[in-house]
């Protein structure tokens, strides 16, 4: 007679849905990490919640059923003041679905109630999915799908486990939470079939399989602007990224060291020793703050386009395009870094964005939600910036009514005690002689770095008059704004157009993606000083430690060598990356390329294959046809009898070996396993007495006879019963198991002394 195989009751079915709905509500608020939200008090309060109510499930119970009568009031009406005072309709519907979460997570639950649970946090993980390309959330998402997919089988599971179903509601307390989850976890160990979890896992990793070659394989489109969800969502730039600059403001982004940028380029020869990746130019200065002047945006700044590409300026250059990739992380600004002027940018769907393209500069409607990612064609990477259209009307400006932005270039705007300082500083830099433009930012920068010393944590001296102009004739150690700032001053005070620049500076190379890495560290803020001969735009970074000279000319290999990362950071961001190139921005010629790439691989492998196979063959008949000497003989019948003597050896002692180590769990526990041998020697006496007096009471029973079973049939349950509590039951449903092991033995002994079976 075969045992069945023991299964879950049905309390333990109901404690371990209850475990599986806390598990779902858990891994749905968590996604409140990867969203700009204010939803982090809520958050955390459905995490300790949950989890409180996960560990002693009867605490439900206590909970008044006023309560209950006023959560759905008190939810709606925080849901309607959220959305008064907010005025931000996606981060109010998150924060009650989180709400919702919070009370569904925390009750005594209906199927249509763990249903909900399972469509709300579906909800989170698409907002989630729409507004972020982390890769620890596509970790997230499957380990989701694999929690929603056992909640919708222990509740179909439990539905018809239920002869009577019972609707629970959320007050009345379940027998089920008199179940501890040790007894539980005892419980899953004995119904746990390995089959049916290796199966189990199998048909899930075929899933993601079968979606991963879906993905490859099913045309592209392009979803506008993520489901609209970003429109709902309002962010903002960081500061020091954003059109007003004051002092101290990139130096807070340079404490951040999380990734801002990363950058793919197809011709590693057109790397700059020291990338600028410039995103905002400003020109006005006033009251200790620099910004982004109107005359300057009127000039240069384009009416909003709505469209998937830009068009620049530069032109593109002879020889193989070279293409530069970016990906631009969220939480930054709404200005995308550049190199330069470019010729054409492409977007991987459509945006709103103003461009500046004699600036350099590109602008989005809006900060961008989740991480942006475009592609630049023809960038110029020049340490100048060609400007014709503002030599010509530096040559021809006549005092206008109104300050233009040439002007802006020019204006130093300082009372006369602290215009005064500056020119007896510019006359001490130039010695009263006329200089170019790159003569004078020679001298300048040399004069600061011998001024001041290079610091993040400035202090600029006390007193009345600009705050610059203070620091300048200071000896105190200044940050990269000081640095830039000042030299502004000082070159406009000599006759130089000059403005600041924001952006990023340098970054390193990721040895095994190879690809640029930008982080918030790496913030900076440099000069663009014009030179009226050239008609062009002269970097200066007046900030000690900037590569200049023949340094800056360095490009290709040597550069990477330097910035060359193989750190465990660098492991990260590769596998981020990875992500991005391969996922996030899988598009329609990445597609081409992919396909391409595995026909490639699969035309090769099969080649290799034949030829592999063709190789195998020849030296086959080469062996078979060469000569049979006595030693080869020997050497054969030798090489046969080791594999023979190998099968009996493994016959012999190595199945019993695996069935043992197999069975280390049941020999762990010594009565277990004596148990377990017990059932064995009753096992292989079914066919004598003990189951012919077992086969007895089942015909007396099937005739409807009121015949007893025998007392030895009576003995034989008895004690196989006990045997198999003592075999797979908890610890806690335990006979005494030396009385159960005498029984077992008295009983076999006696079938034995009559005859009536063979001993074992």
């Amino acid at each position: 007679m075969e045992k069945k195989r023991p299964q879950f009751n049905l309390d333990e079915l109901h404690r371990l849905k209850w475990l599986l709905g806390g598990m779902l509500v858990l891994l749905s608020v968590w996604t409140v990490f990867y969203l700009d939200f204010q939803a982090w008090t809520l958050m955390g309060l459905t995490t300790v919640a949950v989890i409180t109510t996960l560990i002693w499930p009867g605490l439900p119970a206590r909970v008044p059923p006023w309560w209950h009568r006023l959560a759905f009031p008190a939810v709606v009406l925080f849901f309607v003041g959220d959305l008064w005072i907010t005025g931000q309709v996606l981060p109010a519907i998150v924060r009650l679905d989180i709400l919702l979460l919070l009370y569904r997570g925390t009750t005594y639950r209906q199927k249509r109630d763990d249903l909900q649970i399972i469509i709300l946090g579906l909800f989170l993980i698409v907002v989630a999915g729409v507004l972020t390309v982390s890769l620890v959330f596509a970790a997230q998402i499957l380990l989701f799908t694999a929690c929603a997919l056992a909640f919708l089988l222990v509740i179909n599971l439990v539905e018809s486990a239920e002869v009577s179903p019972v609707k629970p509601n959320a007050v009345d307390r379940p027998t089920w939470v008199n179940m501890g989850w040790r007894r539980l976890w005892a419980r899953g160990r004995e119904v746990a079939d390995w089959r049916v979890i290796t199966l189990g896992g199998v048909l899930f990793v075929g899933v993601v399989g079968l979606s991963a070659l879906l993905f490859l394989a099913i045309p592209r489109f392009q979803l506008e602007n993520s489901l609209f969800l970003e429109r709902f969502v309002t962010k903002k730039a960081r500061t020091g990224f954003n059109d007003t600059i004051k002092f101290g403001d990139v130096t807070e982004i340079q404490q951040d060291n999380s990734l801002a940028l990363s950058v793919d380029v197809t011709d590693r020869a057109q790397i700059p020793a020291a990338p600028y990746w410039r995103m905002l130019v400003l020109d006005e200065y006033r009251d200790g703050t620099f910004r982004l002047s109107a005359p300057l945006r009127r000039a240069n700044f384009t009416g909003e386009i709505t469209s998937s590409i830009a068009r620049g300026t530069a032109r593109a250059p002879k020889g193989e395009p070279v293409f530069w990739t970016f990906y631009f992380e969220s939480g930054v600004s709404r200005y995308l870094p550049l190199l330069g002027p470019f010729e054409q940018l492409r977007f991987g769907e459509t945006q709103n964005f103003r461009l500046a393209a004699k600036l350099g500069v590109l602008a989005l409607r809006e900060e961008p939600a989740a991480m942006i990612a475009y592609r630049v064609a023809g960038m110029n990477v020049a340490d100048t910036l060609e400007d014709a259209s503002f030599a010509l009307r530096l040559k021809d400006h006549k005092a206008p009514d109104r300050l233009t932005s040439t002007l802006q270039m020019l204006r130093v705007g300082l009372k006369d005690p602290d215009q005064a300082v500056l020119t007896g500083i510019v006359t001490q830099i130039t010695g009263g002689a006329v200089l170019s433009a790159g003569e004078f930012t020679r001298r300048a920068t040399a004069w600061l770095d011998k001024q001041h010393q290079y610091s993040l944590s400035p202090v600029v001296p006390p007193g009345v008059g600009d705050p610059l102009v203070r620091w300048l004739v200071s000896h105190e150690a200044g940050h990269c704004e000081l640095f830039a700032g000042c030299f502004v001053l000082l070159a406009r005070t000599a006759g130089f157009p000059a403005r600041i620049v924001t952006g990023f500076r340098g970054g390193t190379w990721n040895a095994y993606s190879n690809n640029f890495t930008i982080r918030n560290s790496d913030a900076h803020a440099w000069c663009e000083v014009f030179d009226l001969p050239t008609a062009s735009w002269l970097r200066a970074d007046p900030t000690p430690g900037a590569v200049t000279g023949a340094d800056e000319k360095v490009q290709g290999e040597a550069t990477l060598a330097r910035r060359m990362d193989r750190g465990w950071s660098a492991r990260w961001d590769s596998l981020r990356v990875f992500w991005y190139r391969r996922i996030v921005n899988f598009d329609q010629r990445t597609q081409a390329e992919t396909l391409k790439a595995v026909k490639t691989a699969t035309e090769k492998s099969g080649k290799q294959l034949r030829v592999t196979l063709s190789e195998l063959v020849e030296r086959l008949k080469t062996w078979l046809a060469s000569p049979w000497t006595v030693r080869r003989v020997a050497k054969l019948f030798s090489a046969l009898a080791l594999l023979v003597l190998a099968g009996w050896a493994w016959r012999e002692f190595g199945r019993g070996w695996w069935r043992q180590f197999r069975r280390k769990d049941a020999r762990a526990d010594p009565v277990r396993a004596k148990a377990g041998r017990w059932l064995r020697e009753f096992s292989s006496v079914a066919q004598g007495s003990v189951g012919k007096a077992e086969a007895e009471s089942a015909r007396s029973a099937g005739a409807g006879q009121a015949t007893p079973p025998s007392n030895e049939a009576r003995e034989v349950q008895q004690v196989r019963a006990e045997l198999e509590r003592l075999r797979f039951g908890a610890r806690a449903t335990w006979p005494e198991p030396e009385p159960v092991f005498r029984r077992a033995q008295r009983a076999l002994r006696a079938a034995r002394r009559r005859g009536r079976v063979t001993g074992s």
